[in-house]
């Protein structure tokens, strides 16, 4: 950095006192990595499909007026369009910046604390639900690069939460998310900041979009083993669908983490044929045969072993790590308990336990230490409405319950 730079920032420090030092710091953090520029602070890029979270308490029959599922999620049909105008009218809805990659990239960004340590890629529409969401990005620190298409309205994701918040189901309507083309990706606006950054994720919502971009990023990957490829599985319907199942055998040789929680396993045991059709939820042991499975049994391009992380809600979490000869390590983490008077609402939990994991992990932290911000974030998230966080995290490492 120029020194001049190094100048104005000491006689910023130099004017810190008493109750104005935390602003007066970050305001100079902001400066700092303007001056630099985005490319030089970036650590974390995650490309995906920028929503705006429609979320209401709701009783279980609006779950069965729309065919919905409770702890699903989907994309929306045409019998599903009156629903967010629903939530509006009748149910006193929230709207906060959202969709499954950008809630974990803003998590991330604020376990960080160092503005400009991430960026996002999405498409959204020319209206005020995109300038709402830029703006949003930009508070929490994140570096959003917006796709701007003229013609869709910028996504919705409806959020039924049901059972005291221990329920979501959320409906994807994907607007102008849908229309993200490869070309802004390669774009030396955007690649330059593919080409900085040293963690990459996305969500299996994005390979209904543009599977064409996460396979560019995904080879970026795979030609600088220094860099690290992560993906959630997102959904049960991105398994099962033969079309996605087919974008998610092409993307996988390059994907070094996988996400997923107790749901996904179970539909990716099916597909993988470790259960049959009929199973609904997986036991212990076919979870841990799953993550197994998924870190040994498929292809990966690089010699990096695989690590695959399961979440599970209040029971324990489970992580493997393996390459197609042996089992690294085979590890369940207990989770912290949040009583259910405090739980307000899990949608966004395991958006949240990634964004911490991905923070310790960028950081070159031991993996117990990765699940334990993991599970501090998902904690503090599931007791506040939506995926939201307050000004600060008060995360110290202090070890995790391991249970094998």
């Amino acid at each position: 950095m120029e020194t001049s730079a190094f100048a104005s920032l000491a006689a910023d420090a130099a004017s810190l006192n008493g109750s104005c030092m935390q602003g007066c710091w970050r305001h100079a953090q902001r400066r700092l990595a303007t001056t630099m520029g985005i490319r030089d602070t970036v650590r974390i890029l995650g490309i995906g499909n920028p929503l705006l979270d429609v979320s209401a308490n709701v009783p279980t029959d609006l779950l069965t007026k729309y065919g919905l599922e409770a702890n699903n999620a989907i994309l929306a049909e045409q019998r599903h369009r009156p629903l967010v105008r629903e939530l509006r009218d009748h149910y006193a809805a929230a709207y906060v910046a959202g969709g499954a990659t950008q809630n974990a990239i803003r998590v991330a960004q604020w376990m960080l604390q160092r503005p400009g340590s991430t960026a996002y890629f999405g498409a959204v529409g020319n209206d005020d639900f995109a300038e709402r969401m830029r703006a949003a990005a930009r508070q929490d620190g994140v570096h959003v690069q917006y796709h701007v298409d003229e013609v869709e309205p910028t996504g919705t994701c409806a959020v039924l939460v049901t059972n005291q918040g221990q329920c979501r189901s959320l409906v994807a309507d994907l607007g102008a998310a849908n229309t993200y083309k490869i070309e802004h990706l390669q774009h030396p606006d955007q690649w330059q900041l593919v080409e900085a950054a040293q963690c990459f994720y996305i969500a299996g919502f994005f390979l209904t979009v543009s599977p064409e971009s996460a396979s560019a990023v995904g080879e970026h990957v795979s030609r600088n083993p220094e860099k690290t490829f992560c993906m959630n599985l997102s959904a049960p319907f991105l398994l099962q669908v033969p079309e996605y199942w087919d974008r998610f055998c092409a993307i996988q040789p390059h994907v070094d983490v996988y996400f997923g929680n107790e749901a996904e396993a179970c539909a990716l045991a099916q597909r993988l044929g470790l259960v049959s059709d009929e199973v609904e939820t997986l036991t212990r042991a076919q979870l841990i045969e799953t993550a197994v499975a998924l870190a040994t049994k498929t292809p990966k391009i690089t010699a990096r072993p695989r690590t695959v992380v399961f979440t599970c809600g209040a029971e324990p979490t489970v992580l493997v790590i393996g390459d197609r000869q042996r089992i690294w390590s085979m590890t369940e983490y207990g989770v912290i308990p949040c009583p259910e008077n405090e739980m307000v609402d899990t949608n966004g939990a395991g958006d949240a336990f990634v964004g911490g994991f991905l923070a310790m992990m960028v950081q070159g932290r031991p993996l117990t230490e990765c699940v334990a911000a993991g599970n501090y974030a998902a904690y503090v998230v599931i007791r506040r409405s939506g995926c939201t966080f307050p000004e600060k995290p008060h995360f110290r490492y202090r070890g995790v319950q391991v249970m094998v």
